[in-house]
């Protein structure tokens, strides 16, 4: 998609809250649509990923401590893992988390959505301006005395 060019002086005046705002919403509106034709939400997909990642690392309570600063949901994650453990795609073992194989599919099918919507994201965006995007963000974020590190 082609959008109008603007001067680097009348960009720079732009509003970042608003624009960040912005994008915020509509990223994360498509990836909750991408991830809804799975029947999961953010939660799910962030345990599937966690777990996947560290297979026999996290506990329910140490995870949901990492993922509760990302939740704007007020998400019930234990819940969520029982709906996990339900659909057959997640067991514990020893207290430990860890994904079946039907799990793990649907952590592929949820992260082929995820991608096709990330492509869309980043369409005519290289890779170093996006990570210059980033950086910055981070940058900002840091500023206003957040937490400016990779989650």
């Amino acid at each position: 998609m082609d959008i109008k060019p603007y001067p680097q002086e009348r960009l720079a005046a732009q509003a970042i809250g608003y624009w960040s705002r912005e994008a915020a919403n509509l990223v994360i509106t498509g990836l909750r649509t991408a991830l809804a034709e799975e029947h999961l939400t953010q939660p799910h997909w962030w345990i599937l990923n966690h777990v996947a990642g560290a297979p026999g690392a996290w506990t329910r309570a140490t995870l949901t401590g990492k993922l509760t600063r990302f939740d704007d949901q007020n998400t019930d994650f234990e819940a969520v893992y029982d709906d996990l453990t339900t659909r057959g795609w997640l067991t514990t073992t020893g207290g430990t988390l860890a994904l079946t194989i039907e799990g793990e599919a649907g952590r592929l099918r949820a992260h082929d959505r995820n991608a096709a919507v990330h492509a869309r994201i980043r369409h005519g965006i290289d890779t170093p301006t996006y990570a210059a995007t980033i950086d910055t963000l981070r940058r900002m974020v840091a500023n206003l005395g957040g937490d400016a590190d990779l989650p």
